[in-house]
């Protein structure tokens, strides 16, 4: 049988017998588009991505350890004990209690183990060492609040999200819990002794390495940036604190 092309719009159409009407698709004809689903190309996954995922927001609770407040006894034996898991727990909590009780007991301490304070002390009338010993307490807090705030400054100029209670107040606790070996040591021998200074140098490191830590826990830093961001903290403890009080 004979077959005859049908020609629509200016190109072959569709072959069919003599006779016979041909289905013509509206969108074949001059003037029209034919729209096409192209189906989404599965692109590979990105690990920063899904690493970010998981990554800790102020405010929220560490997704693989519990949130539960700690007890401040727990809370002190944990950053000796365990730091990173304590840090990682705490992180979402306020610790301002244990931070100011621990400032003001240590300034109490020091003022008694360290310098010419501890002559005044121990020299002056009751109502003279009241206040030595008050004025001491309270510039140790102080000065751990300042220090801290920095700290957390920093941490959030490098890109860390933590919040600002749980830096300074942890920031504070570190500061003081790692000098006081130093600190009972030098209530019995004088701070120039060997022993006192090398163990004043050693909790200094220990001190960098636990604040690095804790910004790595609530801040989400990488151990450069962490240690940058403890870094100045560190180095007002050396001046302010430590090589004063190494003679």
């Amino acid at each position: 049988m004979r077959l005859r092309g049908i020609k629509i719009g200016g190109e072959r159409g569709p072959v069919a017998p003599a006779g016979q009407a041909v289905a013509v698709d509206p969108a074949d004809e001059p003037g029209h588009t034919r729209s096409f689903t192209v189906p989404e190309m599965a692109l590979p996954a990105d690990p920063d991505a899904e690493e970010h995922v998981a990554v800790y927001r102020a405010g929220q609770p560490h997704p693989q350890v519990g949130s539960e407040r700690l007890p401040w006894r727990e809370l002190l034996r944990g950053i000796v004990r365990h730091p990173t898991r304590t840090f990682a727990q705490m992180r979402a909590h306020q610790v301002w209690g244990p931070a100011l009780l621990v400032s003001a007991g240590y300034g109490l301490v020091a003022s008694l183990a360290f310098g010419d304070t501890s002559g005044q002390v121990l020299n002056s009338t009751f109502a003279v060492a009241v206040a030595i010993l008050l004025s001491s307490a309270a510039g140790f807090v102080v000065a751990g609040l300042m220090f801290g705030s920095v700290t957390h400054a920093l941490a959030r100029r490098l890109g860390g999200d933590g919040a600002f209670a749980p830096t300074v107040g942890l920031a504070m606790l570190i500061s003081w819990l790692t000098d006081v070996p130093r600190l009972l040591l030098a209530l019995f021998l004088p701070s120039g002794n060997g022993v006192v200074q090398l163990l004043g140098w050693a909790t200094w490191g220990l001190c960098g390495w636990l604040l690095a830590s804790m910004l790595r826990q609530l801040h989400d830093l990488p151990w450069g940036k962490a240690l940058t961001a403890a870094s100045l903290q560190l180095v007002m403890l050396l001046v302010v604190i430590k090589l004063p009080t190494l003679g």
